[in-house]
């Protein structure tokens, strides 16, 4: 019986042998996953909730003329800089113009400070920093790959900052079927590549602007990243700058 005892003992010890190098390695990814949370994730989590996308400009009244109201839907682009970087869009938005199908891909459309620079992180919705912004959505002029109507922005400046004006006009439109003036004009400092931001101005023009009427400036930023606007690199806030990626 002693020796029954003594052999199962050294089968267990022989088992705990086995298996302690695989929970060692599951504490390490366990704790330098909680490492980098505390690094990362948990403090950009704060600032994601904190971090205001816009501010109201000229108290929330879009600068359009009398003479710029009208209810002939159009879309007008302007041409690119000398550095390939647009500027102003504007249009009087209806229904005539938004459209029905899905979009298409616009991959192939590389605005300034996107190429090389649009490095991944954990701590972003879908992962990476950049995408490719309509200066005016595609629910409301159908505009795919339109050179002059995207730019580099934040995956923050697109969904927080601007998405959240266009539904709301689109859903006007779509159930009024009445017309909005809209301009969105891209902020570049000096000779920088990535747009500090835009200016956005909406104002519904059947109803004198009750239904719609608004005058923001959207900040191009990322919660937790620091950009550097000239080139569009950027990196984990108050870390070292990353690698260039493709």
């Amino acid at each position: 019986m002693g020796k029954a005892r003594r052999k199962g003992h050294g089968r267990g010890a022989a088992t705990i042998r086995r298996l302690l190098p695989v929970v060692l390695s599951i504490l390490f990814v366990v704790a330098a996953g909680l490492i980098y949370h505390a690094k990362t994730g948990g403090t950009v989590a704060v600032q994601e909730v904190s971090t205001p996308a816009y501010r109201e400009e000229n108290g929330n009244v879009p600068y359009f003329t009398a003479e710029e109201l009208t209810t002939t839907a159009y879309a007008t682009y302007s041409e690119l800089d000398a550095l390939g970087r647009c500027g102003t869009a504007m249009a009087c938005l209806g229904p005539e113009l938004m459209p029905e199908a899905e979009r298409e891909d616009i991959s192939t459309v590389s605005p300034t400070g996107l190429k090389g620079n649009n490095n991944w992180y954990s701590f972003i919705d879908q992962g990476y920093v950049y995408n490719r912004c309509h200066l005016i959505g595609y629910q409301l002029t159908g505009e795919n790959d339109n050179e002059r109507n995207l730019i580099t922005g934040t995956r923050f400046f697109n969904v927080d900052g601007m998405l959240p004006f266009e539904n709301e006009v689109a859903t006007y439109i779509r159930s009024t079927g009445n017309h909005v003036m809209y301009r969105v004009y891209p902020v570049f400092t000096g000779s920088n590549l990535v747009s500090d931001g835009v200016l956005m101005e909406a104002y519904s023009v059947e109803d004198a602007g009750r239904g719609i009427s608004f005058c923001v400036y959207v900040y191009n930023i990322q919660p937790g990243v620091t950009i550097d606007y000239a080139t569009g690199q950027n990196w984990v806030e108050g870390e070292e700058p990353l690698a260039d990626v493709a």
